[in-house]
């Protein structure tokens, strides 16, 4: 999630205004309840208009073969009354991502199930929406639940949707107002006169197909996220597991969020019924595509998404035979009181029941690295034991986080997590060594009618020009035997206000592969390590107290001089941990924040870093 979006409205394209107060009261005297007179000449027109008739009257709703198909036939056919047998693809390339989800989309037969927290109006949103309706224009039940403040903000693309098919249904989950589109003024609105459930946003993300194959992780619906964007782009990491026992959780858990009171059919929802009864009847034509769509590379990424030889080749043959496998999934209404803390935080209260258990070594990788308090006790505490286990983190570097506001808390406490739970932090930058290779072999800068687009080109406020990549995964792996993949940023924001979800795998080679995926995006020409400055030790017997104490304020946290900062390694050198003596020899240090060009954006950090240390559980 990009916690610095609560912080505005969606696409953060305002300024605010004036008169936010007034417009708060306002907002809150008018009601902002349903309209149900035009609700009911809303759902009249819908059942006018939309069609019923499917396009396939085969049983198996003209899907299209997956070799996915038969890794669930095989995963029943080895399970048991007690234990389920599983398979578990690990999804690390962007595009990958997105073609395996439109193959997965075309192989449905009975129903498709969607979550997601984003759904943006881009190449990568349209292409999701386009295949969705066609499935359930050819006989599937597609149901979707995105989030309302971050998705699909187009009352005509909403009407549209709402009549389009009666096989395919959207929902929109805690709607702030009346409204499905969230304007400039009833999101300050919101902010201003509902904070606690404003703030409480469904996180989750999962595609399931026929209740047996489902993908999840860190994912939403937008070109980023997909190696689609020309300007800035996610390092993410999905996984997909088929087998009925994760089968069953996925379906239980989709299902609680689409019958919960929260999750609001577009039909309850005054400006799209304005549209549908504004529109009458006759029209269910599927949303229009958004300028500028590039059209050769869909039907290209198509193309090998309806190839079973090719999704076999680079995905199904993979798979990851696995015997335990659990999804874990918070319920709707989390934080809400006594009723939903009763039942919420499944994922949370797991994650800290797996740290508790590691013995040898953690590594994970979040893009947002400020813990919650459960997290920073039990850190802690694996660090003051006899044999402290070893902790490598992986997160962004304010060069490369979306989120500056979230970094500038993380800069705050880097000698705390340095010292106290002896985390051992290596930063993403902007443009890792590995990019080139790491687009080049999936079709993106190999020649071709993309390879101008995917070309590296200005992008304040850095110091190179070129596609920023930042990191966006949110995975842990224990002892190299647990790992974890999901929606979770093991902050407080995911422990108490989102609902999230995410696999857990208990086995050996699946860690070992995100295992390997994470200390990649560690290595040196891929990130800079956090270290303590060198300095005289009379200088550091003096500077320390005061830099203690200045963080320890919750407030004008204002001492410049500290205590690390983000080293590269020098040519011809072996990579090195801070703790070994030789580690000053070796590397360089290269500033508080690396690559960033623009002074205003390392004085709005640092102005947070003082002032913001209460804003730690909403960022």
């Amino acid at each position: 999630m990009k916690p610095a979006r609560l912080l505005r409205p969606p696409r953060g394209r305002w300024r605010l205004p004036a008169a936010l107060a007034l417009a708060a009261t306002t907002l809150l005297a008018a009601g902002c309840s349903l309209n149900r007179p035009l609700a009911r000449q809303a759902e009249a027109v819908v059942a006018a208009s939309r069609p019923a008739a499917v396009e396939c009257d085969r049983a198996d709703r003209c899907a299209i073969d997956s070799p996915y198909r038969a890794l669930a036939e095989r995963a029943r056919e080895a399970s048991t009354a007690d234990a389920s047998r599983h398979y578990a693809t690990i999804l690390e390339r962007g595009e990958d991502a997105l073609l395996l989800r439109v193959h997965l989309i075309r192989a449905a037969r009975r129903s498709i199930d969607l979550q997601t927290f984003i759904w943006a109006d881009d190449d990568a949103g349209w292409l999701l929406l386009d295949e969705l309706i066609t499935a359930a224009r050819r006989g599937v039940r597609v149901r979707v639940i995105a989030d309302q403040l971050f998705s699909i903000d187009s009352v005509e693309s909403l009407a549209r949707i709402a009549r389009v098919h009666a096989n395919f249904e959207l929902r929109l989950y805690n709607p702030a107002f009346g409204d499905a589109v969230t304007p400039p003024i009833e999101f300050a609105a919101g902010v201003l006169c509902c904070f606690t459930r404003f703030n409480q946003r469904m996180h989750n993300k999962l595609l399931l197909v026929d209740g047996e194959t489902g993908l999840a992780g860190g994912r939403n619906i937008e070109n980023r996220y997909f190696d689609w964007d020309s300007r800035f782009n996610y390092r993410d990491r999905d996984v997909v597991v088929t087998g009925p026992g994760a089968g069953a959780e996925m379906q239980a858990s989709f299902d609680a969020f689409w019958n919960d009171p929260l999750a609001v059919p577009l039909t309850r929802f005054n400006d799209v019924n304005r549209r549908i009864v504004a529109d009458g009847p006759g029209d269910h034509a599927a949303p229009a595509a958004p300028p500028g769509l590039d059209a050769g590379r869909i039907e290209a990424l198509r193309r090998r998404a309806l190839d079973p030889a090719y999704i076999a080749a680079h995905f199904a043959d993979g798979a990851v035979p696995v015997a335990r496998v659990r999804y874990f999934s918070d319920l709707p209404g989390k934080g809400r009181g006594k009723a939903g803390n009763a039942h919420a935080a499944d994922l949370g209260a797991r994650i800290a029941e797996l740290l508790e258990g590691a013995r040898r070594e953690v590594v994970f990788e979040t893009p947002y690295l400020v813990l919650s308090s459960r997290a920073r006790r039990i850190f802690r505490g694996l660090h003051q034991r006899a044999q402290p286990v070893a902790v490598t983190v992986s997160t962004n570097s304010l060069a490369a986080t979306d989120a500056f506001y979230v970094y500038a808390l993380s800069y705050k406490y880097k000698k705390r997590y340095l010292r106290r739970y002896g985390f051992r932090i290596h930063e993403f930058k902007p443009f890792p060594a590995d990019a080139p290779v790491f687009i080049a072999n999936h079709g993106q800068l190999a020649g071709g009618p993309d390879q101008g687009r995917y070309q590296r080109y200005g992008q304040a406020p850095l110091t190179q020009g070129g596609v920023r990549l930042g990191l966006h995964a949110k995975s842990l792996v224990i002892d190299g035997a647990t790992t974890l993949i999901g929606s979770h940023n093991f902050d407080p924001r995911s422990d108490h206000y989102n609902t999230e979800s995410g696999f857990i795998i208990e086995d050996a080679e699946v860690a070992a592969r995100v295992r390997a995926a994470v200390l990649r995006n560690t290595d040196p020409g891929n990130a800079w390590t956090i270290a303590p400055r060198k300095r005289p030790a009379w200088l550091d017997r003096i500077n320390g107290p005061i830099d203690d104490l200045s963080t320890a304020l919750p407030i004008f946290d204002l001492w410049p001089f500290r205590y690390s900062s983000s080293f590269e390694l020098d040519p011809g050198c072996a990579p090195l941990s801070p703790d070994d003596p030789r580690f000053h020899d070796c590397y360089t240090d290269v500033g508080d924040f690396p690559e960033v060009a623009l002074p205003l954006k390392t004085i709005y950090t640092r102005i947070v870093t003082a002032f913001g240390a209460g804003l730690a559980g909403i960022l």
